[in-house]
């Protein structure tokens, strides 16, 4: 008798037709969360960074008056009121000034700092935190003490006296309040590249620096050598964010000296906060937030494309 055997029949899954698949799929579900997270800061950004960007560059073509309520489009003369305002040179040399002498003074100190409390040394947290400190005061605060120890009578003037210095009003002399305003901000913000510089000298590998002192070379050329160019990413970001941050101080300004005396300390984004709140020309104050905006962009631009021929590793 013959056996048969079973054929075997091939399983086949039907396929779903085309369009006839699950909508909400999980990776559907995963985009729809992460949209979901970044919606509040994605409102966030549109509606006090980019639209108030915009809004700027629109009023700078324009002449509007707060208190008449009028707007008109103006075209370019806004940016040739700029250039032939006779206060824009005393304005843009205040600018300068300030800016170098900020940034130079910070960069140097708090680097300096860094490295003596980098030492293994008694005491340093202490320091640390005595340096660090003015960063988490409140600015303002910081900014009326300071107001009050550089008047003509104040704390610094008193402390002179006392070993026969007659010190000048050190806000309203001509060379003395650039200086002062410059000081006072140095101060405030030092703690912050200290620290930023420290945790960079921390990750500086230990053994490079026992194999430069083997090879002879001495603690100056085993820092420029060695320390500086591990360092230099953190020097690139400080740099960056105290240019940016000096052409941006306004509440000293505005407290100390109020861009006085004869336009020395009036650095553009106080000249900026004159024309638009104080005159009322809105179209005048945009054109010099852009010109600021402008300033601030080029040399960001500039510095971030020349980061490869003076950052260690960047290729």
């Amino acid at each position: 008798m013959q056996k048969i055997q079973p054929t075997r029949e091939r399983a086949s899954t039907p396929r779903p037709p085309a369009g006839s698949g699950r909508f909400w799929t999980l990776r559907r579900q995963d985009t729809f969360s992460g949209w979901l997270f970044v919606l509040p800061q994605t409102l966030g950004f549109l509606a006090f960074v980019l639209y108030p960007l915009i809004a700027v560059v629109y009023y700078s073509f324009h002449t509007s008056n707060v208190l008449s309520g009028v707007t008109k489009y103006a075209g370019t003369r806004n940016y040739s009121q700029l250039v032939h305002d006779p206060a824009t040179p005393s304005v843009a040399r205040a600018t300068v000034l300030f800016c170098i002498g900020l940034v130079v003074i910070n960069i140097a100190l708090a680097m300096l700092l860094a490295v003596l409390l980098n030492q293994r040394l008694r005491g340093t947290t202490v320091f640390r935190t005595l340096f660090f400190s003015p960063v988490v005061v409140s600015l303002v605060a910081w900014t009326i003490t300071w107001n009050f120890l550089l008047q003509n009578n104040g704390g610094i003037n008193s402390m002179l006296h006392v070993v026969g210095i007659h010190g000048p009003n050190w806000l309203r002399g001509d060379n003395s309040a650039l200086v002062s305003v410059v000081i006072v901000q140095v101060f405030k913000n030092v703690g912050l590249n200290m620290v930023l510089f420290l945790a960079a000298l921390q990750g500086v590998p230990r053994s490079l620096l026992e194999a430069a002192e083997i090879d002879g070379a001495g603690p100056w050329r085993r820092f420029r050598s060695v320390v500086l160019p591990m360092i230099s990413p953190t020097t690139l970001l400080t740099t960056i964010v105290t240019i940016s941050g000096s052409l941006q101080v306004f509440a000293q300004i505005q407290i100390l000296t109020e861009g006085g005396p004869n336009n020395r300390t009036n650095v553009l984004v106080y000249f900026f906060y004159q024309q638009a709140f104080d005159n009322h020309d809105f179209g005048y104050g945009s054109a010099v937030a852009v010109v600021l905006f402008a300033i601030i962009l080029v040399l960001t631009l500039i510095q971030w494309r020349l980061r490869k021929k003076w950052v260690f590793y960047e290729s």
